[in-house]
């Protein structure tokens, strides 16, 4: 029996045929008292009436009823009840029902006399109570037969949408073949109109995601080849110009710079040919030492504090080792790094290597809460007004952290600064 909506639906059956039984017996039960007490009121009302006629024209002489089922007793100031039994001389006026002992007792007092009339039930109470048996046991095959068919025809309708919820949670949008992704072709026999447009609409939406997934291979090929041939003739075009002797001193300041930015550019374009084909193909990782990346970062960082009373400095003395293509953490720590050196206007930045953690702290303007709800969101700024920042960075970090198993956190208290700890287990620790 397949699981999730079918599973659901046999428990509602189950839960509406029991609740069904159940105000079936009590229903039938009820309705069966009912009808006992009235046929039994009505019995004693008639043999009451009879008795107040011939009473009217005899007296006291009148024949009291004394059948197998009814017994009547009479007593008056004048003439004394005879034999009448205790337990019925303080029983109120009207019929009273003793269902312990099968009786029921009509008190009826009048200015010249009490009549009294017991009635044993146990015949009626057999025949009533043997009905309401049949009646329930009646009731429950039919609950039972109405639930059962309308279950599996139920089920008949759900089952096919199960089978299509189980290809669709197999379904590979990386794999080329739509039919061997999303095996649907056989609910097309369905007599259901409803699941043969569902299944085509899902065969023509794995065709679409098909193509989009084909689409964004070749564009992350295209890119990677097309963003970096420009960028390889400008490295070496500025590494030409760097080997000339004559290249004034402040011209070899600005060819470094363009180095620069063209490296970082590149680790840029690898952190997003990573997020292009995650879940594809593995980046190429290797072993390497998160001290030297962090530090590379950190120097780079440097000149976005030019002009600022602010100190960048790092503090620990771990060395940690990890198993990952070693320009995505330094598109990590980079981005971690700009922010805290873009938003910092004053006190420091501090950079904490732990063993399994790397922390970057600063004393700038620092986030709210709202803010923080939002961080890791792609273009989100808390003051879309301010120059400072394209919203992108976070966004970018986070989801490089999350596709290599790192957690980043954030903390911060607005005036105050933030803290931005990115934690990962590493190979070795020093």
């Amino acid at each position: 029996m397949p699981q999730g909506l079918p599973r659901r639906i046999r428990y509602a059956f189950v839960t509406q045929g029991l609740l069904a039984s159940l105000v079936v017996v009590f229903g039938v039960g009820l309705v069966t008292l009912v009808t006992r007490d009235a046929l039994v009121r009505q019995q004693l009302d008639v043999e009451a009436e009879a008795y107040w006629q011939r009473h009217a024209g005899q007296g006291a002489l009148a024949p009291l009823p004394a059948t197998a089922a009814i017994r009547g007793y009479y007593g008056s100031p004048v003439v004394a009840g005879a034999g009448i039994p205790a337990y019925v001389q303080s029983l109120p006026d009207g019929v009273n029902h003793l269902y312990q002992s099968q009786r029921a007792v009509l008190v009826e007092r009048r200015s010249d006399g009490t009549l009294y009339l017991v009635a044993e039930t146990r015949d009626v109470d057999r025949l009533m109570w043997g009905s309401a048996a049949a009646l329930i046991l009646f009731g429950l095959l039919a609950v039972l037969a109405i639930t059962t068919m309308t279950y599996r025809k139920s089920r008949g309708i759900v089952l096919p949408i199960n089978r299509l919820a189980e290809e669709v949670a197999r379904w590979d949008p990386s794999q080329g073949d739509v039919a061997a992704s999303l095996a649907t072709s056989d609910l097309s026999e369905d007599r259901s109109r409803e699941v043969r447009a569902l299944s085509a609409a899902l065969h023509g939406l794995a065709g679409r995601v098909a193509d989009f997934v084909q689409r964004e291979r070749d564009f992350t090929r295209d890119a990677s080849h097309e963003l970096r041939t420009p960028l390889t003739v400008v490295r070496v075009a500025s590494d030409m110009m760097l080997s000339d002797p004559s290249m004034p001193e402040h011209g070899r300041r600005s060819l470094q710079r363009i180095q620069r930015a063209g490296r970082d550019m590149e680790d840029v374009i690898d952190a997003f040919l990573i997020l292009a084909r995650e879940g594809g193909v593995a980046p190429v990782s290797e072993e390497f030492d998160v001290r030297e990346v962090v530090l590379e970062e950190v120097e780079k960082a440097r000149p976005l504090l030019a002009g600022k009373p602010v100190e960048l400095r790092v503090s620990g003395e771990a060395s940690p080792h990890l198993f990952a293509p070693p320009r995505v953490l330094g598109v990590v720590v980079c981005n971690l790094l700009q922010n805290a050196c873009t938003f910092t206007e004053s006190g420091s930045v501090d950079v904490a290597i732990e063993a399994d953690a790397v922390i970057v702290r600063d004393t700038g303007i620092g986030m709210s809460a709202e803010t923080l709800r939002h961080a890791h969101e792609p273009f989100y700024r808390a003051d879309t007004f301010s120059p400072l920042g394209k919203g992108f960075g976070l966004s970018i970090a986070s989801r490089l952290a999350h596709r290599f198993g790192w957690q980043l956190a954030l903390e911060s208290v607005p005036g105050r600064g933030t803290t931005a700890t990115l934690r990962f287990v590493p190979v070795t620790a020093s």
